[in-house]
């Protein structure tokens, strides 16, 4: 894992939504689509937060009459984990162990802002262990 970068590991292509996504869309692509995350970007693509499905669960348990049209950005984490795409899965691996996370989000420094162009979550992590000979 220490020679293998993320994105190396990681099989391109991110789910994503913008701010004022309703967190019952939101839900309806969780499912659909069997993902457990989106990343919010705003209008240019830059990234803002992440918005998982923990997020959504707790906004039902905490506003069960209107949570479906609560925006994702009411309910997002705006603090987000990154990762370069040179980050080698090992240090990924830590990060994700030391933060108690699932997932970082693999960015690409544009100017002062950084473009989201993947998650890389624990399951690719094992993915990656099973599957790395074949």
């Amino acid at each position: 894992m220490k020679n293998v970068s993320v994105l190396a590991a990681k099989r391109l292509g991110i789910s994503q939504c913008a701010c004022d996504t309703a967190l019952g869309e939101i839900a309806r692509m969780m499912d659909k689509d069997d993902i457990s995350s989106l990343v919010v970007v705003d209008e240019d693509g830059f990234l803002e937060g992440i918005v998982t499905r923990t997020d959504v669960v707790r906004a039902a348990l905490e506003r069960p009459e209107d949570w479906e049209e609560a925006p994702c950005c009411d309910w997002m984490t705006d603090e987000v984990i990154t990762v370069q795409p040179s980050t080698s899965l090992a240090s990924t691996a830590q990060i994700l162990q030391a933060k108690h996370i699932h997932r970082v989000v693999v960015v690409q420094p544009d100017g002062e802002h950084l473009r989201p162009i993947a998650v890389l979550s624990d399951s690719d992590i094992i993915y990656h262990l099973v599957n790395r000979d074949r």
